[in-house]
């Protein structure tokens, strides 16, 4: 009972404040979403990355552990799902890059805050900014037929993560005023996040949500195993293995959709999967949580 009540602490917020997105839009307000995840993304989350790294109290060589067990826990899902799409003769520019990259930001980063504290969110962070390297990157290539590392490079989620990167490892700080501010910018990325995937959510049109379900489940299996045996191949601790564990198997993210969308793949199966991964995950997540806890 006690595990149970715990769980839906953590949850309970993070779903909440995606059904206060969803409302608003069924109930007609108006919500810019373009201009929304421009300011996260460019703003609000590389401040929340760089503080976090830089206040994290991470050592080297577990900082250094939980990265490559994150590049091998995306390789390990990227093989299954590369085979599984060729086997059912799927298009593999259209269900690839969704099936292995969640939704490491606006789900994940709250989860881990709520589940095990500024801890927990110092090494989620981490493992986001290795999902944003190869998401924009091989996620990219994939999805467009091309890809540079010039463009990773003028992301400012990863020049925040690298510029974090070298604090943590320095020991430098900032200045108080100046760690007060970007903290405080900061700490808009997760409920606006949060509120922008019900909002994203509310307005997808779907067909053909069958095989989008059971894909869903299972990326969720796939993507659990993966980063559980990633975490015990190069023995991380219980926090930032259950870390890993909850982000790899975040459900597929609204920015696959936008990047469908973009680059004039077939979108109406990639909103699928982002519906039909997103609604699993009210279930999925908790018993991640239960069983990591």
């Amino acid at each position: 009972m006690n595990l149970a009540l715990t769980v839906l602490n953590i949850t309970a917020p993070v779903f909440i404040l995606g059904a206060v997105g969803y409302i608003w839009v069924r109930l007609g307000f108006e919500y810019r979403v373009e201009f929304v995840t421009r300011l996260t993304m460019t703003l609000s989350v590389p401040c929340l990355i760089f503080v976090a790294l830089m206040k994290a109290q991470i050592e080297p060589s577990a900082l250094a552990a939980l990265s490559l067990a994150s590049f091998l826990a995306y390789a390990i899902v990227s093989i299954i799902f590369l085979a599984t799409i060729k086997l059912l003769k799927l298009d593999v520019s259209t269900y690839l890059a969704p099936l292995i990259f969640g939704n490491t930001g606006n789900l994940g980063l709250p989860l881990a805050l709520f589940a095990f504290g500024e801890e927990g969110l110092s090494y989620a962070v981490v493992v986001f900014a290795v999902m944003a390297i190869l998401s924009f990157t091989i996620g990219v290539w994939i999805v467009s037929g091309g890809g540079s590392l010039l463009r990773v490079l003028k992301e400012p989620v990863v020049a925040a993560t690298l510029l974090g990167a070298i604090f943590l490892w320095q020991g430098w700080h900032t200045p108080t005023f100046l760690t007060n501010a970007l903290e405080l910018i900061g700490q808009m990325a997760i409920p606006i996040m949060l509120i922008t995937l019900g909002v994203a959510v509310a307005r997808l049109e779907t067909r053909d949500m069958g095989r989008a379900v059971w894909l869903s489940a299972l990326k969720v299996v796939v993507c659990s195993v993966a980063a559980w045996g990633a975490a015990r191949w190069f023995g991380l601790a219980p926090i930032p293995a259950a870390v890993l564990i909850v982000q790899v198997s975040t459900p597929v993210a609204v920015t696959s959709y936008l990047l469908a969308e973009k680059y004039g793949r077939e979108a109406q199966p990639v909103a699928g999967l982002v519906v039909a991964s997103t609604l699993l995950s009210v279930v999925s997540l908790p018993l991640i949580l239960a069983f990591v806890i």
